[in-house]
């Protein structure tokens, strides 16, 4: 049996996407800035596919700008707002410990570049808390940038109740909900944000085509020059075919939310309590509460082994899973957010996340309990320090 695991990376497209994205390529292939019949018809798919993509999120048409995915909509938001903060002498960024690198990295440069970036620690569960951020805000912050839900643990994070803090200061909100739009609900005026990005390829829309929803009284900057698509904001042909399909997969998966929410969390919650049940010394990591994590979120570690040995042993088994976020596979340095949440570098060596999503099944899940516990149990077999951890 082969069980695909690893959503968090990036899901398969679904049908509804195929059926969307092969036709247009094959005929729809005008440019949208074009003031002919074919270039029209491909202006009308590309507005079509903004509204259903605003009406997915509550938000209006115009607020919708397309990206290539959620690390430049990450970047867009952070640089633009840091670009309008330092013409008000606003110098200070505030963010998280946990985020993902793309926007860990732009926050980086802009330090090197004259910003002081504050990043917010987190609980041992994962969760930003209100009061570390109304005690970091200051007057010259430029920008609060917060992740929805995180890529590995899958913490879901008060955003309603920071962007609140952030909004008492006059200070903009923008969240990272790469992995969390049409996963759970996400309402951008519910959550009073001021931007927000996603990406299609985790909801089973095709790679490279994303989105970055910017509130309309949020002042935004260009990032490329060139051409006047995206109301001059963002220059380049846009990619129709790849932009419809990810608003089709997008209003499917939101259409279906409540079922799939339900049925997935299903999934995990039932691995969630069969690996403990079968192995000793595992830790769950992120949140506790099911209601304050992802629905397909499944991360854990196993005290005295390798991450990367139990990742090669689990495909050669069949299951496709990871032991943090698909951008740092390349490394050997425990989890950033694991270490975050307090974890001990050796401790955090022997993580394992599976992501799960609707074409997930109970079988599936039967067999992945079935397999780890052989492999890891067969790893701490040949581990130095498995028999002194086990006797603690």
């Amino acid at each position: 049996m082969t069980v695909y695991a690893d959503n968090a990376a990036t899901t398969q497209m679904s049908q509804t996407a195929l059926d969307t994205i092969i036709p247009l390529l094959r005929e729809t292939y005008g440019n949208a800035s074009s003031i002919h019949s074919t270039g029209q018809e491909a202006l009308k798919i590309l507005d079509t596919a903004r509204s259903k993509v605003a009406a997915a999120l509550n938000a209006e048409p115009r607020e919708i700008y397309f990206t290539s995915g959620g690390t430049e909509s990450d970047n867009w938001a952070i640089n633009s707002a840091a670009e309008l903060g330092a013409k008000q002498g606003k110098k200070h960024l505030i963010s998280s410990a946990i985020e993902h690198h793309a926007v860990l990295h732009t926050l980086n440069k802009l330090k090197k570049n004259g910003f002081e970036v504050t990043l917010l620690p987190v609980t041992n569960e994962g969760f930003v808390t209100p009061e570390s951020l109304k005690a970091a805000i200051r007057d010259d912050t430029a920008l609060v940038t917060i992740m929805q839900a995180n890529n590995e643990v899958g913490t879901i994070q008060p955003i309603k109740e920071l962007a609140a803090i952030a909004h008492e200061r006059k200070v903009p909100f923008h969240t990272d909900a790469v992995q969390a739009v049409a996963h759970i609900p996400v309402d951008v005026k519910a959550l009073d944000v001021d931007m927000l990005s996603l990406s299609g390829h985790k909801f089973h829309g095709p790679k490279g085509v994303g989105a970055l929803y910017v509130r309309k009284s949020q002042k935004l900057t260009p990032f490329m020059e060139g051409g006047a698509q995206e109301r001059s904001r963002r220059a380049g042909t846009e990619n129709v075919p790849g932009i419809a399909s990810m608003a089709a997969a997008l209003e499917h998966s939101v259409n279906n939310l409540d079922a799939n929410i339900k049925a997935v969390s299903a999934l995990r919650d039932k691995l969630i309590a069969g690996l403990p049940g079968k192995l000793p010394k595992v830790i769950l990591n992120g949140a506790k509460d099911g209601n304050l994590r992802l629905p397909g979120n499944v991360n854990v570690c196993f005290e005295g082994i390798e991450g990367e040995s139990l990742l090669l042993l689990l495909d050669m088994a069949g299951i496709r899973g990871s032991s943090g976020s698909a951008c740092t596979s390349g490394s050997l340095d425990p989890s950033h957010v694991l270490l975050a949440l307090g974890l001990p570098h050796g401790t955090a060596h022997g993580s394992l996340r599976l992501s799960l999503g609707e074409f997930n099944t109970d079988a599936e899940i039967d067999y992945i309990l079935e397999q780890v516990p052989p492999i890891v149990e067969r790893l701490r077999a040949m581990s130095p320090i498995w028999e002194k951890i086990s006797k603690s």
